[in-house]
């Protein structure tokens, strides 16, 4: 696909034509969490509890793997709008190095650290052994999604959907094949239980990575081009890297809430991110789409064209995820008894749900406005966006919730999506304004504006 597609084209046709794409792949990548809870929790209950502890680690894993490439994509994306092949491609080429930089430290990090993580997470020695088991293979072992995930946005930048796609669906494969042989020791394999579902997630990573090596894996630039290139990079990745932290942070923040009540309750949260993940996919591919169309819009000076693209990627999100809060009103029962049998997890999570369902439609902007302000080169309002949501509002909501009880509770994710939102919209029309002063005055270039 030619970068120019996403100066010329209508909006609405790039995203269908971008989207369905990023949709299947990221469908095939929740099947990862999807697949391992329900093998697991066919297992053992103290899997599934161990599987909802080891989950904000996993995000801050995906955080610096994807923030990282959202950079080097939002970098390309931006040179490609302004026919800067060159620098495109040396942005392309440090993706390999700062991925496996992020990968080191991070696999050391949790290699040390593991236990003490468990054991302030819970009180039972069963769940800490499966965590420190299933933490240290999934951790130490994710070589293979840093890599992939770099790779990934740089082929994404060019407009090259069909790869990652591809890598996702045959990962997403070995793992789901792997899943029971390992867990269960089928076929006179050794029955290995949660460390085979572990070993399952890593090995479907490292297939991935394998098929967007090609494409994906670009020649380093010259050593000297390092430093500018990682100012700028992570200058645009940061504000990403923050969103998905905070996930991580407000996730254990939550968890540590609800252990104050019961495994159980921490249980059903878990649960609820699993299917989040998955009702979550169409708000995803939007946020993967446009950061490119509105970065390359916003370099070429059309700002009429990163407006309308704001516009109808809200109102396609809306329309979506409209079928997830029906659901979670609907059936949260089913949900639910798809991974458990325990009907303690069932009871707090049936209610927890219907709760939770109707801010799926808040969440779309409180996700969305943040994407937008990272890709035109507002960093300060994506990331204070994130923060208010995940820092400011997710946590000390949750904390003042519980005390009165644990039905509560679940009014922090409503009335937390409805602030964020509140104030995406009030970040938004300031920046309208600046924008408007900035073209009656002498303008600074799209580029002085980004970096």
């Amino acid at each position: 696909m030619e970068s120019e597609f996403f100066g010329t084209e209508r909006i609405s046709r790039i995203l269908m034509r971008l989207a369905p794409p990023v949709m299947l792949a990221q469908l095939i990548q929740a099947l990862y969490n999807i697949v391992d809870s329900f093998f697991v929790g066919r297992f053992s209950d103290t899997g599934l509890t161990a599987l909802s502890i080891v989950y904000p680690l996993q995000l801050l894993m995906i955080a610096l793997a994807v923030g990282t490439g959202v950079g080097i994509n939002t970098a390309m994306a931006y040179f490609l709008g302004t026919r800067d092949r060159k620098r495109s491609d040396e942005a392309a080429g440090i993706s390999t190095a700062l991925s496996l930089v992020m990968w080191a430290v991070f696999a050391l990090l949790a290699a040390v650290l593991m236990p003490a993580y468990a054991r302030m997470s819970t009180e039972s020695e069963a769940v800490i052994a499966d965590v420190i088991v299933y933490g240290r293979i999934v951790c130490v072992c994710s070589i293979g999604l840093f890599l992939e995930s770099g790779w990934t946005k740089v082929l994404q930048a060019e407009g090259n959907m069909n790869r990652p796609m591809a890598a996702q669906i045959l990962g997403a494969v070995t793992n789901i094949v792997l899943d029971p042989l390992l867990i269960f020791g089928l076929f006179d394999l050794p029955a290995l239980g949660i460390a085979g579902a572990a070993i399952a997630t890593v090995a479907g990573q490292i297939v991935a990575a394998a098929i967007v090596w090609r494409g994906g894996y670009r020649r380093s630039p010259a050593q000297a081009l390092y430093p500018a290139l990682v100012r700028r990079v992570y200058r645009l990745g940061i504000p990403n890297i923050l969103m998905q932290s905070a996930y991580t942070f407000y996730i254990l923040g939550l968890n540590l809430i609800l252990s104050t009540f019961s495994d159980q309750a921490v249980t059903a949260l878990g649960l609820y991110y699993k299917w989040q993940t998955f009702f979550f996919i169409p708000l995803g591919a939007m946020q993967t789409c446009i950061v490119p169309v509105i970065s390359y819009n916003y370099a070429a000076g059309s700002l009429d064209r990163c407006r309308k693209t704001l516009r109808e990627s809200i109102l396609a999100g809306m329309a979506l995820m409209l079928i997830g809060t029906l659901c979670f009103e609907l059936i949260p029962g089913p949900m639910l008894r798809f991974f458990s049998r325990d009907a303690e997890v069932i009871a707090i999570g049936t209610y927890g749900f219907r709760w939770i369902g109707p801010s799926f439609l808040p969440m779309v902007t409180s996700l969305i406005f943040p994407v937008f302000f990272q890709a035109v080169g507002s960093a300060g309002k994506s990331s204070l966006l994130t923060i208010l949501r995940t820092v400011v509002l997710f946590v000390p909501l949750g904390w003042l919730f519980a005390h009165w009880g644990l039905h509560a509770f679940w009014l922090t994710y409503p009335v937390t999506e409805l602030i964020t939102t509140a104030v995406g919209f009030l970040f938004y029309r300031q920046f309208l304004r600046a924008e408007a002063a900035d073209g009656a005055a002498a303008p600074q270039t799209a580029e002085e504006k980004i970096f």
